[in-house]
């Protein structure tokens, strides 16, 4: 048997420990600092999503903020099982960051994924590589007129954001 040290926690110190981190998190969102954003993609484009994510932490960059979206597919194949796992990321966000590509059009997940950021009260934006503006949007996007700009623009664009 492995030793614990002596120490003892239990889920309900665990859980007031997470809770605790997630007010910290939207206290400082609230001064200013870094945006807890939500990254809704095809996951065809994980290369290019993986790149924005470095781009967030490089204190070079003038994009900043705390990717909460879903970096690894959730291990289910039970539809509700996954909106319900999805649906928390996206309510700890303030932005939804939909990364656009002509592979998003195929993707079921990203369209609710904007519907849901939506019903939830959040801000969303579109985001594409400057050079591949895509030919079609998810219709989400133009159904609610959802602001999409390419990479370059979206520091500026979420900066405007209250």
């Amino acid at each position: 048997m492995g030793g614990g040290g002596g120490g003892s926690s239990s889920i309900g110190n665990i859980q007031s420990l997470v809770d605790k981190a997630k007010q910290e998190l939207r206290k400082s969102e609230q001064q200013g600092e870094k945006r807890n954003v939500f990254i809704s993609f095809a996951y065809e484009d994980i290369n290019e999503v993986n790149l924005l994510r470095a781009h967030s932490k490089n204190e070079n960059s003038p994009i900043e903020f705390n990717d909460w979206s879903v970096s690894e597919p959730i291990d289910s194949e039970r539809a509700p099982y996954i909106k319900q796992k999805i649906a928390e990321r996206i309510q700890q966000s303030s932005l939804t960051v939909v990364f656009l590509s002509n592979a998003t059009m195929k993707s079921p997940w990203v369209a609710w994924e904007i519907e849901k950021s939506i019903e939830m009260g959040k801000h969303v934006v579109g985001v594409y590589p400057q050079d591949a503006k895509p030919t079609s949007f998810p219709g989400p996007i133009t159904k609610n007129r959802i602001k999409c700009v390419p990479w370059p623009d979206l520091a500026n664009t979420i900066a405007k954001l209250k």
